[in-house]
């Protein structure tokens, strides 16, 4: 099973940057994708499915915020759009797909880089997703988290690490968050391959044309739960796809 996350940073935008190209390049048996910025209504007839035949939209109550989408072929028995917390479903950050052998949530973390109240509020929510997956997990469920994190875990994960420590998204108190939600029992994908790989991003700053000298953050990530680890057999960064300030990351079970 060939998982892809992409934040698109607006699907209607994207999808005019031959997003079913790349769709028919890689052929992901499951396709999520965060920050779509729009309801399902609002977007072209072909961008609603993306040549799947199933999609399940997460919006927010704001439109043109946020957002988030998973497409599939095969119809998942059970599908939730959220984790059940108002403040957070009604910002459209999560669908979670049932798929046998495990849960996947497809989830676009809150950015705490505008002030004081969206910072708490991204901690809240930080902790608060912990609890949900924890509970999860000790019922025997295995899960696939994949997403934009908005989290930069290690020093490596970013091109500037001393001077970024002091910015949202890699501040010591989410660094420890994502040591926290690892140690539940998640296995970051792409480290599990590469564990020591610089130089790897997968966000640039549009603003200060981060991407072309690659000055950049890992903040996309696919994590598994260690039930699923005998099947993992790749994971990477497509760094190479352009179409957002975000590029695709993938990761492939052999169940």
């Amino acid at each position: 099973m060939k998982i892809i996350s992409w934040n698109v940073n607006g699907i209607r935008a994207c999808y005019k940057k031959n997003l079913l190209d790349f769709l028919s390049h890689e052929n992901p048996d499951v396709f999520c994708v965060q920050e779509t910025k729009a309801h399902i209504d609002q977007v072209e007839i072909g961008a609603r499915t993306l040549m799947r035949k199933y999609s399940y939209w997460s919006s927010a109550t704001k439109k043109g915020y946020s957002g988030v989408a998973t497409f599939v072929n095969n119809e998942p028995p059970r599908v939730e759009l959220g984790m059940g917390i108002p403040e957070y479903d009604s910002e459209g950050r999560i669908v979670i797909t049932d798929h046998g052998e495990f849960d996947l949530y497809n989830i676009y973390f809150p950015n705490g880089g505008s002030g004081d109240v969206r910072h708490h509020f991204k901690q809240k929510f930080l902790k608060d997703l912990n609890v949900h997956l924890k509970e999860k997990l000790d019922k025997g469920r295995q899960l696939v988290v994949v997403g934009d994190y908005n989290v930069a875990h290690e020093a490596i994960d970013v091109h500037d690490p001393i001077r970024l420590s002091k910015v949202s998204g890699f501040f010591p108190e989410e660094r420890a968050w994502f040591d926290s939600f690892l140690d539940l029992g998640f296995i970051d994908t792409f480290r599990y391959f590469k564990p020591r790989e610089t130089n790897r991003y997968s966000w640039w700053d549009y603003r200060t044309l981060s991407r072309l000298s690659n000055r950049g953050w890992r903040i996309d990530h696919i994590c598994i739960s260690k039930g699923l680890e005998k099947y993992l057999s790749s994971a990477d960064i497509l760094d190479q796809v352009e179409g957002s300030d975000h590029c695709p990351v993938v990761a492939t079970l052999d169940l």
